[in-house]
Protein backbone atom coordinates (compact mmCIF):
# COMPACT_ATOMS: atom_id res chain seq x y z
CA UNK A 1 0.00 0.00 0.00
CA UNK A 2 2.84 2.53 0.80
CA UNK A 3 4.67 1.09 -2.60
CA UNK A 4 1.24 2.58 -4.39
CA UNK A 5 0.87 6.21 -2.98
CA UNK A 6 4.89 6.97 -2.94
CA UNK A 7 4.26 6.16 -6.96
CA UNK A 8 1.16 8.79 -7.70
CA UNK A 9 3.35 11.22 -5.50
CA UNK A 10 6.21 10.54 -8.06
CA UNK A 11 4.04 10.47 -10.49
CA UNK A 12 1.72 13.79 -9.55
CA UNK A 13 5.35 15.89 -9.14
CA UNK A 14 6.17 14.42 -12.89
CA UNK A 15 3.16 16.02 -14.41
CA UNK A 16 4.38 19.87 -14.72
CA UNK A 17 3.35 20.23 -18.66
CA UNK A 18 3.82 23.79 -20.24
CA UNK A 19 -0.45 24.16 -19.80
CA UNK A 20 0.59 24.55 -15.97
CA UNK A 21 3.51 27.11 -16.08
CA UNK A 22 2.24 30.57 -15.78
CA UNK A 23 3.64 32.32 -18.91
CA UNK A 24 2.94 31.27 -22.33
CA UNK A 25 5.01 31.97 -25.14
CA UNK A 26 2.81 34.69 -26.01
CA UNK A 27 3.32 35.77 -22.64
CA UNK A 28 7.34 36.05 -23.05
CA UNK A 29 6.84 37.42 -26.54
CA UNK A 30 4.56 40.37 -25.29
CA UNK A 31 7.35 41.21 -22.52
CA UNK A 32 10.03 41.50 -24.77
CA UNK A 33 8.06 43.78 -26.90
CA UNK A 34 7.39 45.81 -24.02
CA UNK A 35 10.99 45.89 -22.63
CA UNK A 36 12.04 46.90 -26.32
CA UNK A 37 9.86 49.89 -26.34
CA UNK A 38 10.82 51.27 -22.92
CA UNK A 39 14.49 50.72 -23.93
CA UNK A 40 13.39 52.78 -27.11
CA UNK A 41 11.90 55.20 -25.28
CA UNK A 42 14.91 56.30 -23.02
CA UNK A 43 17.18 56.09 -26.10
CA UNK A 44 14.57 58.47 -27.63
CA UNK A 45 14.77 60.53 -24.17
CA UNK A 46 18.87 60.78 -23.95
CA UNK A 47 21.08 62.74 -26.00
CA UNK A 48 23.83 65.88 -25.38
CA UNK A 49 23.05 68.12 -28.27
CA UNK A 50 19.87 69.56 -29.23
CA UNK A 51 16.87 71.55 -27.34
CA UNK A 52 15.80 69.57 -24.44
CA UNK A 53 12.64 70.61 -25.01
CA UNK A 54 11.87 69.29 -28.41
CA UNK A 55 9.13 67.14 -29.48
CA UNK A 56 11.53 63.30 -29.53
CA UNK A 57 12.74 64.16 -25.95
CA UNK A 58 9.40 65.91 -24.59
CA UNK A 59 6.74 64.16 -25.89
CA UNK A 60 7.41 61.31 -28.35
CA UNK A 61 9.84 59.48 -25.74
CA UNK A 62 7.19 59.51 -22.70
CA UNK A 63 4.36 58.19 -25.12
CA UNK A 64 6.80 54.89 -26.32
CA UNK A 65 8.12 54.70 -22.48
CA UNK A 66 4.39 54.39 -21.18
CA UNK A 67 3.11 52.39 -23.92
CA UNK A 68 5.94 50.12 -23.52
CA UNK A 69 4.65 49.48 -20.01
CA UNK A 70 1.15 49.23 -20.84
CA UNK A 71 2.32 46.44 -23.05
CA UNK A 72 4.29 44.84 -20.52
CA UNK A 73 1.22 45.13 -17.69
CA UNK A 74 -1.18 43.78 -20.76
CA UNK A 75 1.24 41.05 -21.14
CA UNK A 76 1.03 39.42 -17.71
CA UNK A 77 -2.45 39.62 -17.26
CA UNK A 78 -3.08 38.40 -20.66
CA UNK A 79 -3.98 34.53 -21.03
CA UNK A 80 -4.81 32.38 -23.77
CA UNK A 81 -8.17 31.62 -24.44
Amino acid sequence: MKNKNIKNVETEEKKNTPADLIFNKENYILIAISMTMVILGFVLMSGKSGDIYDFRRATLAPIVVILGFGIGIAAIFYRKK
